[in-house]
């Protein structure tokens, strides 16, 4: 049975990428120098991945100048949480970029936020007991 494994992005900033995704509720599984190829990748994700739980790669390339272009067919992330609010907050006094407060989404009754990480790239909180 195939099964999904990762996403990946490319980050500015790796440190700054750990400590936003941490903030989220992650953690660092696995780290990899590619001291060839001049990159390194971080994969984060909730749990040891021993279950097979998706994660995110954030892919550091050590001579990229400049910022990369997100594009126009990402949508976002999305992270189930017990408490949106509560999450936007403690995204917001780390530093965290807020773009939509946690609140019912139009037209409905699921509690969403939504903030973006060091690069840009949007994340959806969801607030878990109303999906």
């Amino acid at each position: 049975m195939a099964s999904y494994l990762h996403t990946m992005i490319r980050v500015q900033d790796l440190d700054k990428s750990v400590t936003f995704y941490k903030v989220l509720g992650m953690r660092e599984i696995r780290r990899r120098e590619v001291p060839d190829g001049r990159y390194t990748l971080v994969y984060m994700g909730f749990n040891d991945n021993a279950h097979g739980e998706a994660e995110i790669e954030l892919t550091f390339n050590w001579d990229q100048e400049g910022p990369y272009e997100i594009g126009n067919g990402f949508g976002h992330f999305a992270v189930g949480v017990p408490d949106a609010s509560r999450t936007v907050e403690t995204i917001r006094s780390a530093g965290g970029k807020v773009t939509r407060e946690a609140g019912p989404v139009k037209f409905g009754t699921t509690i969403i936020a939504f903030v973006e990480d060091p690069d840009g790239y949007k994340i959806e909180i969801i607030q878990k007991d109303t999906f």
